[in-house]
């Protein structure tokens, strides 16, 4: 087995590739959160680690990946090729973009996509429910058509006063400067585990980074795993899960 670099009651952080610690760690995940190089720079860190999506593909049947549509394009042979099927996609819109191209729009969001294996009715889906305030939509019907889906049938809708989590989240980018890719914690890293990961379950981040998806695990009462191959993110995601306070008995 290899030697942690951190670990406490919920989260244990790996140091090095997680191409070579992944098989053997031998691990079954819930849900893997994966926010890999998208190799569109010249930038040193920004390289695709070849063969990443076959050794997920052993590790958990569904998964969440952050990337650009160009991303998508370009290495879907790889995901397809080991067996994922791609299910959604939410799009994260920030507070600003990036970039410094003059010829096109300016980027304000990425995606990211859900993949499975298997089964579907297998993959544990739970759409996270905001709060609604507007009129009242319970309804009961004989049938309902509705022109690009077809008929629905006879139905009873109770109102709960709750709505799905629309596909386009909303959530500033962190500005600590400690890491360039770091995600938000709060409005998408913690929807898209309570979505795709039990309560107790193991989230698994082979591309660890600021450590942003580790902190949201265990923040919503999982477990979770990261990989990360630079040591001084190493060092800089056990300080910020070191000073975290967190009572796993009480999450939800």
């Amino acid at each position: 087995m290899p030697e942690h670099y951190y670990r406490d009651d919920t989260v244990t952080l790996y140091h090095g590739d997680a191409r070579e610690i992944l098989p053997a760690l031998g691990l079954t995940a819930d849900l893997l959160i994966v926010d890999p190089p998208y190799a569109e720079t010249s930038l040193e860190w920004d390289v695709w680690p070849t063969g990443w999506p076959q050794l997920a593909s052993e590790v958990s049947r569904s998964m969440w990946c952050f990337g650009s549509l160009r991303m998508f394009f370009d290495r879907g042979p790889e995901f397809t090729d080991a067996g994922w099927k791609m299910s959604h996609n939410v799009v994260w819109e920030k507070a600003n973009g990036s970039g410094f191209t003059t010829d096109r729009f300016r980027g304000v969001h990425e995606h990211v996509v859900h993949w499975y294996q298997g089964p579907w009715a297998d993959i544990h889906h739970d759409v996270p429910k905001t709060s609604y305030s507007g009129p009242n939509k319970s309804a009961r019907g004989k049938l309902s058509q509705t022109t690009h889906t077809g008929a629905i049938g006879a139905h009873t809708y109770t109102d709960d006063g709750t709505r799905l989590m629309r596909s386009v989240l909303y959530a500033a980018a962190p500005r600590k400067g400690g890491h360039p890719t770091e995600k938000p914690v709060n409005g998408l890293l913690d929807p898209l585990i309570r979505y795709g990961c039990p309560v107790g379950g193991m989230v698994v981040d082979p591309f660890a980074g600021s450590g942003a998806a580790l902190d949201a695990a265990r923040l919503a009462g999982r477990r979770a795993i990261g990989i990360e191959g630079r040591e001084d993110y190493c060092d800089s995601i056990a300080q910020r899960l070191s000073c975290l306070t967190f009572d796993f008995g009480g999450a939800a």
